[in-house]
């Protein structure tokens, strides 16, 4: 008689797996991978921002040839990355968007990736078209606005999204790079 229970059990333990695989939870309707949008990452690949679901992501958006506010939130992300528990780096995204699609190619952003040693997995470059950019951009409540053919006026801001795209946390103007790695820590741990 176990044996009839435990066989009923493990059947129903697989089949809940199963439908768990076929229909996967819906996204929040707020979730930031609901946009439909396609974008280039730094490796020239071609993906949509829901193909970085099930990770937290700590987004920034920048452009390369900034000269004056970018490298400082540039130099921010890689102080977040350098906090990051070695046991989470690999369920975060850290995600730098292009706001100069025109000039920020993926051949230009893997060599500013290169440039500033942030080659590893969890570091992620997009680059998309135009109006792409300008509607994540208002996700974000993010303003830019570009003031001559190479430079562009932007709001600073640092974002958190849960691993479902939902907007966790945001820091602004001076970030404070602690309070961005408690609430990812916290997001990954809830995400477990």
């Amino acid at each position: 008689m176990n044996r009839f229970y435990f066989f009923l059990a493990a059947m129903f333990l697989l089949t809940s797996c199963e439908d768990k695989q076929k229909h996967p939870e819906p996204l929040p309707s707020d979730s930031i991978f609901n946009l439909s949008s396609q974008w280039k990452n730094q490796y020239g690949d071609s993906l949509y921002l829901k193909d970085l679901q099930g990770k937290t992501l700590v987004v920034v958006m920048i452009y390369t040839s900034c000269k004056t506010a970018c490298p400082i939130l540039v130099s921010k992300m890689k102080s977040i990355e350098s906090k990051i528990a070695k046991k989470d780096k690999r369920d975060v995204s850290l995600v730098l968007v292009s706001i100069d699609p025109e000039t920020d190619t993926p051949a230009r952003l893997h060599e500013f990736a290169k440039t500033n040693q942030m080659s590893d997995p969890q570091w992620v470059f997009l680059t998309s078209n135009e109006s792409s950019t300008q509607e994540f951009a208002n996700v974000l409540s993010m303003k830019y606005k570009k003031i001559s053919p190479i430079d562009f006026s932007h709001s600073n801001i640092i974002s958190v999204f849960s691993p479902d795209g939902q907007l966790v946390s945001q820091e602004e103007g001076a970030i404070d790079v602690d309070k961005v790695v408690l609430t990812l820590h916290e997001t990954v741990q809830k995400s477990k």
